[in-house]
């Protein structure tokens, strides 16, 4: 069955919530997903984990490792590719791969399936500390009409820590995800904006990839005017991967002051591409009550 990712974790802290306030998961991806958060937790959920974090003394431990290229593109030249990773910290680390076929659903949400497509080699490595090691990867079939999609994950195998004193240890492992890309024989860069809509003061476009090749969404920006061309509104909102054939939706709050003072709102989609997607929608002031 496919499998939806893990919950997106930032760089920034130690690892993110699930199910429980003790379960801490550092789920790093090279370029993580930045519109798919796990749901936030509500005032009285997140001061208990607070409270409960801060009675129990936690020592965390994450291996300090690193992983290039960033990305891997393959075609019918270059089949194969090699992946360097890095031991930075001061202990041996062991490291597992798994690839996984990458979709997406209706929604534009990311799906792996466990694929036999994508090759590497080894599957297990122990890496001493200063040292550094690399899986070779590559594809068994030939490219075809559109582009092939993958992710090989490296995840450290947590080690069982030492408890040399009387605090609560957890191992906080860490996975890279590395997005592999096979060229289709013809790339097609076509992308549009599906529909926009303002309903009930929420704004909502659709960006759909109909190419045969993946780009990336850098930013949806969304500018409002009144009827002087004046400013109104302003946001922007982080993009992610669209893969070939594959739609997601954008939504935003516009407030009801500003709405009511929009004549028209102005959508740009820039990418990592030369595709910039434009649109504009006549603001009917019905469409700004909740």
């Amino acid at each position: 069955m496919p499998r939806k990712p893990p919950a997106y974790c930032s760089h920034g802290g130690v690892g993110c919530i699930t199910q429980s306030c003790f379960e801490l998961e550092e789920t790093i991806m090279l370029e993580r997903h930045p519109t798919r958060f796990p749901a936030p937790l509500n005032s009285a959920q997140a001061l208990l984990c607070a409270i409960l974090l801060l009675l129990i003394p936690v020592a965390a431990y994450s291996g300090q490792w690193r992983v290039a290229p960033a990305r891997i593109f393959l075609d019918s030249a270059a089949k194969s590719s090699v992946i360097t990773l890095v031991n930075d910290g001061d202990e041996m680390i062991n490291l597992q791969g798994k690839a996984m076929e990458w979709s997406q659903d209706p929604e534009g949400k990311d799906v792996y399936q466990e694929t036999k497509g994508l090759v590497f080699f080894p599957r297990i490595l122990m890496i001493d500390k200063g040292e550094q090691k690399i899986i070779r990867a590559g594809i068994k079939m030939a490219p075809t009409a559109k582009e092939k999609t993958y992710r090989l994950f490296i995840e450290e195998i947590p080690q069982p820590k030492k408890n040399t004193s009387d605090t609560a240890q957890l191992t906080v492992a860490v996975r890279f995800g590395v997005p592999v890309f096979v060229k289709p024989l013809k790339e097609e860069l076509v992308g549009e904006l599906a529909s926009t809509a303002l309903t009930k003061g929420i704004l909502s476009t659709i960006v759909k990839n109909t190419g045969n090749t993946h780009f990336r969404i850098i930013e949806i920006s969304i500018k409002g005017r009144n009827v002087k061309g004046e400013e109104t509104f302003a946001e922007k909102l982080n993009g992610w991967y669209l893969l070939a054939g594959a739609n997601r939706l954008y939504s935003t709050p516009i407030p009801a002051g500003k709405c009511g003072a929009t004549e028209q709102l102005d959508i740009t989609v820039t990418t990592d591409t030369k595709i910039i997607l434009n649109g504009h929608l006549n603001v009917d002031k019905g469409q700004c009550s909740p």
